[in-house]
């Protein structure tokens, strides 16, 4: 059964389900995840599993997420993105170079964001989306996000300079909206902002250079092989044969090196283990003296109970920009 990591480079204009369901049909199979949804308006890294590797995408979603973006400073949008109808514009003339790299350095580290209201944030079971389409004042609760890297390429001024736009990169954790990094910054600033463009260039691991548009992959279904994907991931842990047959049985072994340390493998970071012949076998936690499985691949052995999510159900990733994920 075909299954592994596609890195798709995702097209404008499509959503992030429109992607899966071609993914479905290029495939031949309905078993098919992503980790962390993209806005329509946004490109880049999109990353689907296919059949048993949607069973690593919850491993995936809580990775950092880089981006490339374009910021307009001087308008506001209802949605903080080009998508939605401005709704307030200020002239961004006497916004110098100075006060923008001021208003992003207060915006990097450990911060607490509003995710925008247009978001697919659920508030009491309805996406926050269709309550702020439907007319209805929507306003979402600060979380905790980190902004790792926020970086100025260009500034220019358009318009006369009546709007500036500013090309940035930001990595960011999980859960990180970028047009409200866009949205707060004009406001720190008293102009206004919104973001222009979104390109996602990595998450986790995968990069854009791995990635390929769906055109590429109708000619030739690149697929990431399980044990190249996991590797990639997460910690690897390579096992004798004996082990390799106690753990696909869904059986405990001594535990990895790093037991009892701070770098154990839990069920949320678990430890990749590989039979000598490279074959992914399990994802592993540490639990005092023994190994346990969190996830069997060996095939024809797993058994219910042996399947134990990390972190969420497969394609289950909430955003972490614009739907973008984080």
């Amino acid at each position: 059964m075909l299954s592994g990591l596609v890195i798709v480079d995702k097209p404008q204009g499509w959503t992030s389900h429109d992607v899966v369901g071609r993914m479905r049909r290029l495939a031949g199979t309905r078993k098919v995840g992503h980790a962390g949804t993209l806005d329509p308006m946004a490109t880049g890294v999109l990353v689907l599993g296919i059949n048993k590797a949607t069973r690593l995408l919850s491993f995936i979603v809580g990775t950092t997420k880089s981006y490339s973006a374009t910021i307009r400073l001087g308008e506001a949008t209802i949605t903080d993105d080009a998508e939605g109808d401005v709704t307030a514009s200020h002239s961004a003339a006497a916004v110098d170079e100075a006060a923008i790299n001021t208003g992003i350095a207060a915006l990097r580290g450990e911060i607490q964001q509003v995710p925008s209201s247009v978001s697919a944030i659920k508030v009491n079971g309805e996406r926050s989306y269709a309550r702020v389409r439907s007319g209805e004042e929507v306003k979402l609760a600060a979380r905790p996000v980190t902004i790792h890297r926020f970086d100025v390429l260009d500034i220019r001024k358009v318009d006369g300079g009546r709007v500036v736009d500013v090309d940035v990169e930001v990595d960011c954790s999980s859960g990180t909206y970028i047009r409200a990094l866009a949205r707060d910054l004009g406001e720190a600033l008293g102009v206004g902002g919104h973001l222009t463009a979104l390109r996602r260039t990595k998450v986790g691991p995968y990069t854009l250079e791995q990635a390929r548009t769906l055109e590429e992959l109708a000619e030739e279904l690149d697929i990431l092989e399980m044990s190249q994907a996991a590797r990639a991931l997460m910690p690897s842990r390579e096992l004798s044969d004996a082990e390799s047959i106690e753990i696909s049985y869904g059986r405990r072994i001594a535990a990895g090196p790093a037991a009892g340390t701070p770098d154990a493998a839990t069920a949320d970071n678990p430890v990749a283990a590989f039979a000598p012949s490279g074959e992914l076998v399990a994802l592993l936690a540490d639990a005092g003296n023994h190994a346990k499985p969190v996830l069997v691949f060996a095939p024809g052995n797993e058994k219910p109970g042996n399947e134990k999510q990390g972190n969420g159900k497969p394609g289950d990733a909430t955003s972490a920009d614009g739907k973008a994920a984080g």
